[in-house]
């Protein structure tokens, strides 16, 4: 008995240490793989996505593209925008002064802005209704903001409208406005380039020569013809024909004295409008043609002084022609300048610029393509800046006002540009240096 009892205490004394070797290595291994299963909670699997991490990215990439709008809509030049057009802006003109901007747009409206300061947060406007059915295409103003000529087309062709109304009189009272007269159709001609759509329509004063200062309009044509119109009578002045199977544009010189045209070819022809004594036109020759490109030209424009024309082609370059010549000689116009165009594809190809305008001291070219905007220095033809994407959708039209205007920051050069995005954008000048 006395030996049976050492042998059992041994024996249970072996099994309790098994039992702690086995529950000691048990345990070890299940901590082991319980650090393993959590191991992975603590850092996630990047490829896995869980829902709370994929909404705060969605928000992080909308708010990025929130701040690339706003960062587009602030371009350090863009001052203000005109809204209120209820469709595609497809014209705009600014008056002699440069206070008034009349603009013509898809939705059947005319509509004349009060540019008192072009950084207002609102601006009054005159309404115009264009007569049912017409389709607003251009717009000029004649002798002032008050003298309003539209181009519009239906299927049966094109029509040249003008309103003007009276002038307002001064009231007694400064403290009260004085209501404006509602403008009314004052002429109007219907199939002026029979069934064709008018491209441009481009007015000035007659100031050369024996002309009278009172404005001239031109209506160019999808065809060969432009016509030229005066704008407080609406009297058909001249035609002429560009004979290169169909125009581009034409442009009428500050002074009156000349039109030029770009159409199919990369020749650009010009007339004179030579004025009678009493004031009216007397004739329209064909005075000279500019020679030079290798393609077609797509927009020019004229310097202030009415003595050069800067075009722009698809042959990649853009030229200043002195056409201060003796033509009545034989004498030639002359190539000044020759530029390339800085704008280029992904493929490194050269693009071309849709439209010119040159600012009124001559110094800085505003050219675009699309809905991407360029200022150019005249003297150099380096870029002095660039909105990539100045509008939503291809800018329709631009123009510079002809003088200075005031701002928040006192008087600048403003650039207005109309496009399909249904805006219409004031710009300030670029300083004078490669940006």
């Amino acid at each position: 008995m006395d030996q049976v009892l050492p042998i059992a205490l041994i024996s249970v004394l072996l099994g309790t240490a098994i039992a702690l070797v086995f529950f000691k290595n048990y345990f070890l291994k299940r901590k082991s793989e319980i650090g393993s299963i959590a191991k992975p909670e603590i850092h996630p699997d990047p490829l896995r996505k869980p829902p709370k991490p994929t909404h705060q990215s969605k928000k992080s990439h909308s708010h990025a593209s929130s701040d690339k709008d706003h960062s587009k809509k602030h371009h350090p030049l863009d001052l203000n925008t005109l809204k209120g057009h209820g469709d595609s802006v497809t014209g705009l003109c600014f008056s002699y002064d440069g206070r008034s901007l009349a603009t013509a747009c898809a939705d059947g409206v005319v509509r004349v802005f009060k540019l008192d300061d072009a950084s207002s947060k609102s601006f009054k406007f005159l309404r115009i209704n264009v007569p049912a059915g017409g389709h607003p295409v251009a717009v000029a103003l004649s002798d002032d903001a008050s003298s309003v000529v539209l181009a519009s087309h239906t299927l049966s062709g094109s029509s040249l409208y003008m309103w003007g109304e009276e002038k307002v009189k001064d009231s007694n009272d400064s403290k009260q406005q004085p209501k404006l007269p509602l403008p009314e159709i004052k002429w109007e001609h219907h199939k002026i380039h029979e069934k064709k759509v008018v491209l441009t329509l481009v007015g000035t004063a007659s100031t050369y020569g024996n002309g009278d200062g009172s404005t001239i309009v031109a209506s160019c044509s999808e065809g060969t013809d432009i016509k030229i119109w005066h704008g407080k009578t609406g009297k058909n002045l001249g035609t002429v024909d560009t004979n290169q199977l169909k125009n581009t544009m034409a442009a009428i010189s500050p002074n009156g004295r000349f039109i030029a045209a770009a159409a199919f070819t990369a020749d650009v022809k010009v007339w004179e409008i030579v004025y009678s004594k009493d004031g009216s036109v007397k004739e329209v020759p064909k005075v000279m043609q500019l020679k030079g490109h290798r393609s077609a030209v797509t927009w020019l424009c004229f310097t202030p002084d009415s003595e050069q024309i800067i075009t722009a082609s698809k042959d990649g370059s853009i030229r200043i022609w002195n056409i201060n010549v003796r033509y009545h000689l034989d004498e030639d116009p002359k190539t000044l300048k020759v530029f390339p165009i800085p704008l280029h594809d992904s493929n490194g190809g050269t693009l071309h610029y849709d439209r010119l305008s040159l600012s009124p001291d001559g110094r800085i070219l505003a050219a675009t393509h699309g809905s991407m905007l360029q200022w150019l220095c005249v003297e150099t033809g380096k870029v002095l800046d660039t909105a990539d994407r100045a509008h939503d959708g291809d800018i329709t039209w631009i123009a510079w006002a002809p003088r200075p205007i005031p701002t928040g920051d006192g008087q600048k050069s403003i650039l207005a540009t109309a496009s399909v995005d249904k805006k219409v954008k004031l710009w300030a000048a670029p300083p004078l240096r490669p940006a």
